[in-house]
């Protein structure tokens, strides 16, 4: 049994009883009106490159990876804060989009640790994946200019580190926080190329109004936010589902495993009662699943 695998549409589902008709790479899809491109898109088998853009928070528009063309309209939109319209004839691979989406992942990657072998991310990192997906084999700009490859990283927090030299600002942590959660605990700090996500006010994630839950490490599309148990134990090979056993709520979980061994929980897309998300007990406190003194069998006098 492998890993079970979330299907990303990219933008949250439309509650819109109106069905909209449309055209994407020659295939016609009636979808939901208000319904992104990049989820008609997904909804067709076909992949839009994205980073910014996750079906659990809104859409944002901000990494440019997405960009598809439109018949009749000019540019280059991005796919996932784009709606889709009725009759439109959409076009999401051809030589100018791979172009354009292989300079914006030059730029990126420009200005991240090219340590992939080594990361605790490896193979389970969307930035690599997003690299091989366009075909980005060489970056043109070299590695000597400014960047933030000698940032300091934060251990403070008990379940996760959060290492700021692999952040590519996209957000999805601070919306997370925002979204999900409702925290608010983090946000993005300076301007340009001085931005960074910051918890509380610039503070360690322990000191800060972090409460824990991991929606941001959930949410994270690199190696910025990683649990601690990932890094130590390695990814895991293997999952299946399962019910939170704290409280009455009942929130299903996704166990990921390597061996008999747990490196994570996370929170099922699908569950009836969580929709994907947890409290820190839930996400980081499982240490009782391999517990020499958990009770295994039924206490039957």
């Amino acid at each position: 049994m492998g890993l079970i695998q979330d299907v990303d549409f990219g933008t949250p589902e439309s509650k819109s009883e109106q069905r909209v008709t449309l055209t994407i790479d020659g295939q016609e899809i009636s979808v939901p009106a208000g319904t992104s491109i990049m989820r008609a898109a997904q909804a067709l088998g076909t992949t839009i490159p994205k980073l910014c853009a996750t079906d659990s928070l809104e859409p944002f528009g901000s990494c440019r990876l997405c960009l598809v063309e439109i018949e009749g309209r000019a540019g280059t939109p991005a796919s996932c804060t784009t709606p889709v319209g009725e009759g439109m004839v959409v076009t999401t691979q051809n030589p100018r989009l791979a172009k354009l989406r292989k300079g914006v992942m030059e730029l990126y990657i420009s200005d991240h640790p090219l340590d992939c072998l080594t990361c605790a991310a490896n193979g389970d990192c969307e930035l690599q994946d997003m690299a091989g997906a366009v075909g980005l084999r060489e970056v043109r700009y070299g590695y000597e200019g400014d960047n933030h490859l000698c940032e300091v990283k934060d251990t403070s927090n008990p379940y996760f580190d959060y290492d700021p030299s692999k952040c590519i600002a996209c957000s999805r942590c601070v919306r997370a926080c925002d979204e999900v959660q409702g925290t608010f605990a983090l946000t993005i700090a300076g301007r340009g190329f001085a931005s960074r996500v910051a918890a509380g006010q610039n503070e360690p994630f322990l000191q800060s109004e972090c409460v824990s839950c991991g929606a941001c490490v959930q949410a994270c599309p690199t190696a910025t936010l990683t649990e601690k148990a990932v890094i130590e134990i390695g990814q895991p090979e293997h999952s299946v589902i399962t019910t939170c056993a704290y409280c009455g709520v009942g929130c299903t979980f996704r166990a990921e495993m390597r061996g008999e061994q747990l490196v994570r929980m996370v929170p099922w897309k699908d569950g009836k009662a969580n929709h994907g998300h947890s409290c820190v007990k839930g996400r980081f406190a499982w240490g009782y699943a391999n517990h020499q003194d958990r009770i295994t069998k039924p206490m039957i006098r």
